[in-house]
């Protein structure tokens, strides 16, 4: 992203309990090193007043372990009420989105294709295809992060797995416990 003013980058390594399937994904970690690029965001921030906005693409790269899909960390902003919107610019994917009552959505995306990303919902993106998932985020600036939120409850409550067929489903994470009540 030209004239970006952030930048970071993830790793096998910081994905460590992620993912449900721990020795699949110690084998991908033992197997590509836990310095294995698997996502990077870059963001350009307008200011820090009222009203600005963060504007930035996350590029997700294509993997497995065991058989749920590549996903970023994932987040609920630290100011809960703000809302986000991503925008498909290249690859396949799923939003995944959990509301902190117990709704759950897992919108697919392809090139073209946007999602709102309402405030008080978790969110992560979930890469399905053969190729990086690309997208574009705009969000409020003073929206922050909260990233321990979904370690905390044990991971998302839903997973985005291979269905078996050449496509991706969802199901119910048996380690998740609730989200905390203070994140509302």
């Amino acid at each position: 992203m030209t004239g970006r003013t952030g930048f970071y980058e993830k790793r096998l390594g910081d994905m460590v309990g992620v993912y449900r399937d721990e020795r699949m994904f110690g084998d991908a970690v033992a197997e590509r090193g836990a310095d294995h690029l698997v996502y990077r965001v870059e963001e350009h921030r307008s200011g820090d007043g009222p009203g600005a906005l963060i504007v930035g693409t996350s590029t997700l790269l294509p993997g497995r372990y065991g058989d749920e899909f590549a996903v970023t960390r994932g987040h609920l902003h630290a100011r809960a009420d703000r809302a986000e919107l991503y925008h498909c610019l290249s690859g396949r994917g799923v939003l995944l989105m959990e509301a902190l009552d117990g709704r759950s959505r897992a919108v697919p995306l392809a090139p073209g294709q946007a999602v709102h990303v309402p405030g008080h919902w978790v969110h992560r993106s979930v890469n399905t295809g053969d190729e990086p998932f690309v997208t574009l985020f705009c969000y409020p600036a003073d929206a922050g992060q909260d990233y321990a939120l979904i370690a905390e409850a044990g991971g998302m409550a839903q997973l985005v797995v291979d269905d078996g067929a050449g496509g991706w489903t969802t199901r119910s994470n048996p380690d998740h416990i609730g989200y905390r009540k203070e994140a509302a």
